[in-house]
């Protein structure tokens, strides 16, 4: 593949895991200000401003290890490692969507069971088929 090709490929990559990031924080950003204040949390809880940067660096870094995972296709059981990784993008959105959007901590805190189940299926299968896609997705 040349590089132009693998150029737009990771651009691709990097922007549908943003576009999972970009849905949960159309939820995230009407509560924020208004409901999550209100809420009891812990006190190592770190300050808003951080999520911003740190959920573009992360869906950065899983677009690029999707993208790593999609260059090597053809490698057994990368097809089915995009796949759950399809499905983890999902439920990411959909966290943001429970918690924040219909204001449900318990149908959040029950999604996030099944999201951790498959974040670690998506390590485990993408490090099968390349090993610096495991480690990109570990943070």
């Amino acid at each position: 593949m040349n590089m132009g090709r693998n150029i737009i490929a990771i651009v691709i990559s990097i922007a549908i895991a943003q576009a999972a990031g970009v849905i949960g924080s159309v939820f995230t950003v009407a509560s924020v200000q208004t409901w999550y204040v209100d809420l009891v949390k812990p006190d190592w809880i770190p300050p808003s401003w951080i999520f911003g940067p740190v959920w573009l660096l992360l869906y950065t870094l899983m677009g690029i290890a999707a993208f790593l995972v999609w260059k090597n296709r053809n490698v057994l059981g990368a097809r089915v490692a995009l796949a759950v990784y399809g499905v983890h993008l999902v439920l990411n959105a959909l966290w943001s969507i429970l918690f924040f959007g219909l204001q449900s901590p318990g149908l959040a805190l029950a999604e996030i069971v099944i999201l951790w189940t498959f974040i670690a299926a998506t390590i485990y299968l993408f490090w099968k088929v390349s090993v610096w896609a495991g480690i990109l997705l570990v943070p």
